[in-house]
């Protein structure tokens, strides 16, 4: 097995190297959806290896592939408003597979849209709790279940619903990693409250939504597109020319068994590196030389961190913790070489919320969400450095990190070429605020997707999404809301 954990390195090394050296070179220049192509030749290299499903990886694959042609032959490039949205056109089409394949499962998903028309109480609640900033900052779409978040609202709806456990546990995949269309519990309550309506009928109108969803996700998705106001390119199109190419990889999972839950998580998290991280708001971003080298040196700490971990992870589950530790770390290191703490960065963006709130009563939906990941990186980034058993910090499971990418890097190591020479101690810190508005190469999401695709492809019957766990929700700190979360209950 030992020889599959490096494998599962090596393909997280690749997928990750792909996009920066993209990025880097095609930063501040007009994208075009082929400038993602080296992304999709990395991914066309991942393989399974002894146990692991070959259909948990076609899934992945055969997704990323389909993703690329089909957006390549609707589209030259995507606007910036539009890239974020990307990974949310694969799950529904996937769903409306499973639906039509499996009338049992779609009788499950029918009972449980009828008990949405019957939760009104706890999703008006819910609602007005989001909108009036209840939980603090929180991610209306979390891979979790914290508070505030859609999986922590329907792990309730569900828990006391009368269809298989399977069934249950697939519907709250779905609308989780599976990224069920780009809707977020009580958009539709805020949208209809400031238009005016009365909060009975917003309430109506968000259970509305909320149910069109999960009913026809396919049909959901081209509406909220439509209300964005979308222009990049056809998304009925998208989903249609999408659901043909996948239809054959999704119909052999389900012969092989593998869970429903990964069958429609699989497909989603690995496309978003095509027109979302790989984009024009990416080499927009990047063409300040100091978040580029921001990303490049955090990346290399975790290439270097990993390739010295080859040959000693554990289990494999082990190069997903050390990869995520070492960029956890990376970053918060970079944070303190300008004088900053994360409770000082923590403070700063739960107060900015509360306050944002009240400026911007209209905001998104999902506006805090990257803002929320990027504290909970650097908090545990700061316990992964402060922790000293027998007075060494920055160990994970034996495995050193490596920050020489840090220590080397010519950029981030002189700020003084990039300010007003004399007083540059902000320059780094500016970059990283920056950076908590789109940290998904920090944390990383192309790393974690391929991680995740080689240890479902391992356990492919297991539900492995939402995460089962207590995510140490950082802004804890200031607004305390573990008495809401839900994890220990989950379905």
């Amino acid at each position: 097995m030992k020889k599959i954990y490096d494998k599962m390195a090596r393909e997280a090394i690749n997928a990750q190297k792909a996009v920066i050296s993209t990025i880097k070179d095609k930063r501040g220049t007009e994208f075009k959806v082929t400038d993602a192509k080296p992304y999709v030749d990395a991914v066309n290299q991942m393989s399974p290896e002894g146990e692991q499903s070959k259909e948990v990886f076609d899934l992945h694959i055969n997704s990323v592939n389909a993703h690329y042609n089909v957006l390549t032959s609707l589209t030259d490039t995507v606007r910036p408003e539009d890239d974020p949205f990307v990974e949310h056109y694969q799950t529904p089409p996937v769903l409306e597979i499973l639906y039509d394949e499996d009338p049992a499962f779609r009788a499950s998903v029918e009972k449980f849209v009828d008990a949405i028309g019957k939760a009104e109480a706890l999703i008006g609640k819910e609602s007005i709790r989001r909108y009036g900033g209840f939980y603090g900052p929180t991610c209306v779409v979390d891979f979790a279940f914290s508070p505030g978040s859609t999986s922590n609202v329907v792990n309730r709806i569900l828990q006391n619903l009368d269809i298989p456990v399977d069934h249950k546990r697939a519907i709250l995949s779905s609308k989780s990693w599976g990224m069920n269309t780009s809707y977020g519990i009580g958009a539709q309550f805020q949208t209809s409250l400031e238009e005016g309506k009365t909060a009975a009928d917003a309430v109506k109108d968000e259970i509305e939504m909320l149910k069109m969803v999960y009913d026809t996700p396919v049909e959901a998705q081209a509406l909220l597109m439509e209300q964005h106001g979308h222009t990049s390119f056809d998304v009925k199109k998208y989903m249609e020319g999408y659901r043909k190419k996948m239809e054959g990889t999704v119909k052999a999972a389900m012969d092989e068994e593998v869970f429903y839950g990964n069958i429609v998580t699989v497909p989603a998290y690995g496309v978003g590196d095509v027109a979302h991280h790989i984009s024009q708001s990416m080499f927009n971003m990047t063409k300040d030389d100091m978040t580029m080298a921001i990303l490049e040196a955090v990346s290399g700490v975790l290439y270097d961190t990993l390739e010295s971990a080859m040959g000693k992870f554990k289990n494999e589950y082990s190069p997903l913790t050390i990869a995520t530790d070492a960029t956890a770390g990376a970053t918060t290191k970079i944070l303190w070489m300008d004088g900053f703490t994360t409770m000082m960065v923590n403070d700063l963006l739960v107060k900015r919320f509360h306050n944002y709130v009240l400026t911007n009563p209209a905001r998104d939906a999902a506006a805090e969400l990257h803002n929320v990941d990027f504290i909970d990186l650097i908090e545990k980034g700061e316990r992964i450095i402060d922790h000293k058993p027998r007075g060494a910090g920055s160990v994970v499971q034996g495995i050193p990190i490596d920050y020489s990418a840090i220590e080397n890097n010519d950029v981030i190591n002189n700020p003084q070429r990039y300010a007003y020479p004399a007083c540059a101690i902000t320059v780094r810190f500016s970059s990283l605020m920056r950076l908590a508005d789109f940290p998904c190469l920090l944390t990383s999401e192309p790393v974690t997707a391929t991680l995740m695709t080689n240890i479902i492809s391992l356990h492919k019957e297991d539900p492995h999404s939402p995460a089962r766990v207590c995510k140490f929700c950082t802004a804890n700190y200031f607004d305390y809301k573990c008495n809401y979360c839900n994890w220990k209950e989950a379905v």
